[in-house]
Order: structure tokens, then C-alpha cells, then sequence
């Protein structure tokens, strides 16, 4: 049959669609299944004095792997330890403290049974994640969820499938339980991630972004228009910051000051700064979010923004430039 074959599509389409159904019906009914065992689960965890250890074997294991990373970074310290790995001196990563969550879907598999002497010998609780309810790992946990499916979507049957989907969505519903039950947030979800997006947003302050010092562009009140312009172009911020005595930013020079002011007077070779700045110009706290300085930029048309501290004195300047170049914006 040619892969452009219509009879080709059609029946991958089919299989498509049935994989799709057969999967999520086997989380509806893991939904309908939810109960106090959960519950035990979800207290385990939040009562957790050490790290929450995932642990499996081949794809069981894959799932393992990422449930131990969702809970890590929703706020419930993890870490996958390999099934086979910990029966050859990784267990030894098991401490005292720590809480064990253990997946198979048989609930028979040898190196998870091994494992189980020795974590209940350290005083560890065990959560047990399988398909089989009467099995021996189920039996000897202290919490057993059951992960059972009713059918693979495999059409042998055989295939994990269904029971690896289940897997992962009953390890989603453990996390975010507990992220719940903690009062976890956005700026908390932030710090786990400060590579990310949502990262640079909600942890990057004025202060991590601004220029300052000898690159911030400065110029006095009775400054002339081509001191001010050589202090523009010296720092290649495309405006200057005008001071008075007391170091208080009283106006701003830029670019379009500059293009405005030829415009109205023409020869501008006797004009001081205090009658070509623009006055009050905006300001913003080192200490706000650099997200927070982007905003007020984009609502009033800003290339950029003075930054001053609590007593109104001038100590920074940032650039729309600034805010893109640190994925601000």
C-alpha cells in the first residue's frame, strides 16, 4: 500500500482516533476511582520531611522520571531513582526522611520488591502505584493508588499504553494536589524555573537590567544642547538624564526632544537644558519588576525609563533594548 495511499490515511486516522479514546476513557475511569487512598497520598507527601523518591522500572520508569520532575518543580522536593540501578547501591539515596513512591503495573516487579525491605527498615512510607490492587508491592505499602486500565490502547493489548498514560495523569494529580494543598504560586513556580520565560518575568527586577554609573547618561540643568548631545552619544542610550544640584532627575533629553526643539526654534546653539528637557519625566524603582518597566514603557510610548531610588535620586536608566535583550519582553 503506498503511504499516499487514501485507504492509508483513513486507517491511521481510525487507529489515531481510538488510541485517543480508549486513553482517555481509561483516565475517566481512574477519575471515578479517586478516594481516600488519594487522600493518604496527598498527606504522605505534604508531611514529607525529606524528598519525595520516584521509582521504577523500563516504561513505568520513563513515567517515574517525570512525575519526580513535575513534583520538584511544583514546590515538593524529587528525584527519580532507577528500580535496577537501586538494588546495586543507589538505595543508598534513600535517607530517613525521605518518602518513596514506587510504580509498577504489575506490582511484581523484582527490583521494586527488593528495594521495599530495605526503605521500610530506614522507617521510610511507601506509595505504591500499580494496576493489580492484590499484588505483592501493593500489599506491602502503605498507600496503594490504583492505576489499573481495563484495556491498553495496543491493539495486542500488550503495548503500554493506556496504563502509562494513567501512570502519568495519576502522578499530575498528586502534584498539583499538593501545589494546592501548599498555597504554591506563580513567583514560587518562577524560582523553580529561573531559566524559563515565566522565570525572567516574575524574578527580574529594575535593578538586574538598568544602566548605572558610568553608563548611565547624565547631564546638569544649565547643560547646553551639544553637551547634552555628546553625553547622548557617548552612552548610546538615545537620551541623557538632566540633574539638579541635589542629584533629582528634574527632565529627560532624547532623540525626539532634540528633532521637536529644531523644529520650533531652529538655531539651538544658546539653548540650555532647563528650556529643552522634557520636565517630570517617569520614573520607576530599581526594586519593582523589570516586567512592571516594560508595561509603563509600552503604555506611554517610552524607549526608556529613569530608575530612582526612595528618596526620588537618580540611580539608574534602562532601555527598551535592556528589557528585550534580558527576555523581559
Amino acid at each position: 500500500m503506498s503511504s499516499n495511499s487514501p485507504d492509508l490515511l483513513a486507517a491511521a486516522l481510525t487507529s489515531a482516533r481510538q488510541t485517543l479514546h480508549l486513553e482517555a476513557h481509561a483516565i475517566l475511569e481512574l477519575q471515578d476511582r479517586l478516594g481516600e487512598e488519594f487522600g493518604r497520598a496527598v498527606a504522605l507527601i505534604l508531611s514529607c520531611q525529606g524528598r519525595v523518591i520516584v521509582c521504577g522500572l523500563g516504561k513505568t520508569g520513563h513515567i517515574a522520571r517525570k512525575i519526580a520532575a513535575t513534583l520538584a518543580s511544583t514546590g515538593t522536593p524529587s528525584f527519580f531513582l532507577h528500580a535496577a540501578e537501586a538494588v546495586h547501591g543507589d538505595i543508598g539515596m534513600i535517607g530517613s526522611q525521605d518518602l518513596l513512591i514506587a510504580l509498577s503495573y504489575s506490582g511484581a516487579g523484582q527490583e521494586l520488591l527488593t528495594i521495599l525491605p530495605a526503605a521500610h527498615r530506614l522507617g521510610v512510607k511507601v506509595i505504591a502505584m500499580t494496576g493489580n490492587p492484590q499484588s505483592e508491592l501493593a500489599r506491602l505499602s502503605d498507600v496503594h493508588l490504583d492505576a489499573s486500565v481495563s484495556q491498553e490502547a495496543c491493539p495486542l493489548n500488550l503495548a503500554p499504553t493506556s496504563s502509562t498514560t494513567v501512570a502519568l495523569a495519576l502522578g499530575d494529580a498528586l502534584a498539583v494536589a499538593c501545589l494546592q494543598a501548599r498555597g504554591f504560586g506563580a513567583e514560587d513556580f518562577a524560582r523553580s524555573h529561573p531559566g524559563g520565560a515565566l522565570g525572567r518575568k516574575l524574578l527580574t527586577r529594575v535593578s538586574d537590567v538598568m544602566r548605572k554609573d558610568s553608563a548611565l547618561p547624565t547631564v546638569t540643568e544649565d547643560a547646553t544642547i551639544f553637551e547634552a548631545l555628546e553625553e547622548i552619544s557617548r552612552k548610546g542610550m538615545g537620551m541623557t538624564a538632566v540633574l539638579d544640584s541635589q542629584g533629582h532627575a528634574t527632565g529627560i533629553f532624547t532623540d525626539g526632544d532634540l528633532r521637536r526643539l529644531l523644529e520650533r526654534a531652529g538655531d539651538v546653539r544658546g539653548v540650555r537644558m532647563t528650556d529643552a528637557m522634557t520636565k517630570n519625566p517617569r520614573h520607576i524603582s530599581a526594586d519593582a519588576m523589570a516586567v512592571d518597566a516594560a508595561l509603563i514603557m509600552d503604555q506611554y510610548r517610552l524607549n526608556q525609563i529613569l530608575v530612582s531610588d526612595a528618596q526620588g535620586k537618580l540611580v539608574g536608566a534602562t532601555h527598551m533594548h535592556d528589557l528585550m535583550a534580558a527576555k523581559v519582553v
